[in-house]
């Protein structure tokens, strides 16, 4: 190793942190932190000029896209596919019903405890009965997202999830040992280095902020999804949160507080562990023993699932080279 580079940043809702380490450190960082800035320019919900909201406001039936909003679609058309549509894209009307209209980044949460006590009796979220993800189509070759008008999609965490591998694809491209790149929370490790030196990755208690789990990340993704982050007092008194269950359109009390998933990539990672929380304890470990995961209860018990096999990174063929197509 001739450098390293841990770089901090506020893109995309929250503080992302880059560790970079190897010959081109300092350049694989600094471009790191362009892509960032610019995939959040490009798919944040906040921004009316990104072109995620050009996408919730057009009329069309089928609007041309780019191979990043292209992806990012089709990423987490996925997500809904692989939970069975607990992870449903289509539910930014009632995510701002709830409150969530505007980027809460630098805003404190309220108390998870006394949103918890609270809370409506516990039971887990089930897929809408319309399932209108089903109604938006990638179509690569034509270079366009179909989808009925008005239907309005949202980036959420597998945004996230996505810039992580994005810029995991980036870095793979220089000069570089190992490389850890954190998106809130969305974390993707890789490098030539990755499995002789991994990262050490703690996943904290939501509700005592004590480390439940302490394990190691060679080349490989984790994400955890909670309802701490982002929770808050409606008008009526009420508390609500970001996870909602899609049958009902309302901030989803599962039983579980806190979910991390292990995978080969952070987007599929993400969707994981949205999909746990959301299916809640007793269906939670079938979503995450592939490749294993913690899920936290909300009377504070923990339970780690072990995994049946082991996340190894596999990068999208032409993922980067999409992103340059599309700047």
């Amino acid at each position: 190793m001739t450098g390293a580079c841990d770089v901090f940043l506020r893109c995309m809702g929250g503080v992302q942190r880059l560790v970079v380490e190897g010959k081109q450190a300092g350049a694989a960082a600094d471009a790191a932190v362009e892509l960032l800035h610019a995939l959040d320019r490009q798919l944040s919900r906040f921004r009316p000029t990104s072109e995620l909201c050009r996408l919730n406001a057009d009329p069309r039936a089928a609007v041309p896209a780019s191979a990043i909003l292209r992806q990012m679609v089709a990423a987490a058309l996925d997500a809904a596919q692989a939970t069975g549509g607990l992870v449903d894209p289509t539910l930014l009307d009632p995510l701002e019903a709830a409150g969530y209209a505007t980027s809460r980044d630098g805003v404190a949460p309220e108390s998870l405890q006394a949103a918890l006590a609270a809370a409506p009796t516990r039971r887990p979220a089930t897929p809408s009965a319309s399932a209108a993800w089903r109604n938006v189509v990638v179509d690569d070759e034509a270079g366009v997202i179909r989808r009925p008008p008005g239907l309005r999609l949202d980036s959420g965490g597998i945004g996230k999830g996505l810039a992580a591998d994005l810029t995991a694809c980036l870095l793979a491209g220089f000069d570089v040992d190992r490389y850890a790149i954190d998106c809130a929370g969305d974390l993707r490790t890789g490098g030539r280095d990755a499995w002789r030196r991994p990262f050490a990755v703690d996943v904290q208690h939501p509700l005592s902020h004590d480390i439940v789990l302490s394990t190691v990340v060679g080349a490989g993704a984790a994400a955890t999804s909670g309802l701490d982050a982002r929770l808050w007092r409606r008008g009526d008194g009420s508390f609500a949160h970001h996870l909602l269950d899609p049958s009902t359109g309302l901030p989803a009390w599962t039983g579980l507080v806190g979910a991390t998933a292990f995978a080969p990539t952070a987007a599929e990672a993400e969707a994981l562990a949205k999909g746990a929380l959301l299916a809640g304890p007793a269906a939670a470990p079938a979503l995450l023993e592939r490749h294993g995961g913690v899920v936290v209860h909300d009377d504070g018990d923990v339970r780690v699932i072990e995994a049946l096999q082991r996340a190894r990174v596999r990068i999208p063929a032409g993922a980067l080279a999409a992103f340059r197509g599309a700047a």
